[in-house]
């Protein structure tokens, strides 16, 4: 049993070493889009309350449910290049993401650099509805440790459902308000 296992494997990795240049490659160039990861909700309510509670970084796990603790590392108010760190857990297994804010736009936008074990940026873009409510269009670029964008593209379908359901848990969190 050990013999299939070690052999499948070896064909993997192997694989993987000769696509992973080729897919890197053809982003960079651009004939291939990145694997970003892109979502979008309106919530009823305000701008000004899916702000406040959306770039609360203090806040965050509670929408943001792999999400299990923040802390923010520069003291003070929050701003462009504050830092922060979280302990993320998907599927049993926990990492730490050390970010950096790069976008603070109140009400509008809220960026971050991703430079933990994963890296890459994210950004929430607020927007208010002619009814009076709010969308948020979120973008997420993540890139795995090992075989980047092969990982990227395997880890797309997956992360955009928990960050979808992420921004419902938002949206439920902020119009219960």
């Amino acid at each position: 049993m050990l013999v299939p296992v070690v052999l499948f494997t070896l064909i993997a990795l192997s694989l993987a070493l000769i696509v992973e240049p080729r897919l890197a490659s053809a982003v960079r160039s651009g004939s291939l889009q990145r694997p970003e990861i892109r979502m979008s909700i309106v919530i009823n309510a305000p701008i000004a309350s899916v702000w406040e509670i959306a770039a609360d970084v203090q806040r965050q796990p509670e929408w943001m449910h792999e999400m299990k603790r923040v802390e923010m590392i520069t003291p003070g108010p929050i701003r462009v290049g504050s830092r922060g760190s979280a302990t993320v857990r998907i599927f049993g297994i926990s990492t730490t993401d050390d970010v950096v804010i790069t976008r603070l736009e109140p009400p509008h936008a809220f960026g971050i650099r991703h430079e933990g074990r994963f890296t890459g940026e994210g950004l929430l873009l607020f927007s208010a509805t002619p009814e009076g409510g709010t969308l948020i269009n979120w973008t997420e670029y993540l890139r795995p440790p090992l075989f980047a964008t092969i990982g990227g593209f395997v880890q797309r379908p997956i992360l955009g459902a928990i960050f979808r359901s992420d921004l419902r848990h938002l949206k439920r969190l902020v119009e219960a308000g």
